[in-house]
């Protein structure tokens, strides 16, 4: 069985898009660290999640995590709305690295990577920040926006893979 240890509905979809058939067990890890370095960060915290569920030896667990990173600072799920509009604020008009980690694990078996692209924002207003996080899409979104939703309308230009 194809276990995808997150909740998240953009991994569901993506899995889904791609014929397998899947259960979703969402991963309780502890994402507490000191890890600074985000491709490190997300590699490791993909694999926490992964391990985090519970299997049998025949199944195969996929576990991910993304992170935004920009000037040194790396941006998870804002905390609350005020958070969201600090993050938001921080990456408008700037570019910013967005770092994914994935994690697939079977019994005797893992196999980890990560992969970036930068991502330029436009210049943003006040009026669509506080409007963007009033919608509440930001508020479970590293760096608080989805790129594949309502976010996608702030994103000026992608250097990588989207």
């Amino acid at each position: 069985m194809l276990i995808l240890a997150s909740n998240s509905p953009r991994r569901k979809e993506l899995l889904a898009m791609l014929g397998y058939e899947f259960v979703v067990r969402p991963s309780d890890c502890d994402e507490n660290t000191d890890i600074t370095e985000p491709c490190v960060l997300v590699k490791e915290l993909s694999r926490r999640k992964a391990k985090a569920v519970l299997c049998d030896d025949a199944d195969t667990v996929i576990g991910s995590d993304t992170v935004v990173a920009i000037n040194g600072s790396i941006l998870g799920k804002p905390k609350d709305k005020n958070d969201a509009v600090n993050m938001l604020r921080l990456l408008s008009g700037k570019t910013h690295t967005v770092y994914t980690g994935v994690c697939v694990l079977q019994k005797d078996r893992e196999i980890s990577d990560t992969i970036s692209c930068d991502v330029t924002f436009k210049v943003m207003t006040e009026k669509e920040i506080i409007n963007y996080v009033e919608c509440l899409e930001p508020m479970d979104k590293a760096g608080s926006y989805a790129i594949q939703g309502k976010g996608s309308a702030f994103v000026q230009r992608i250097n990588g893979d989207y």
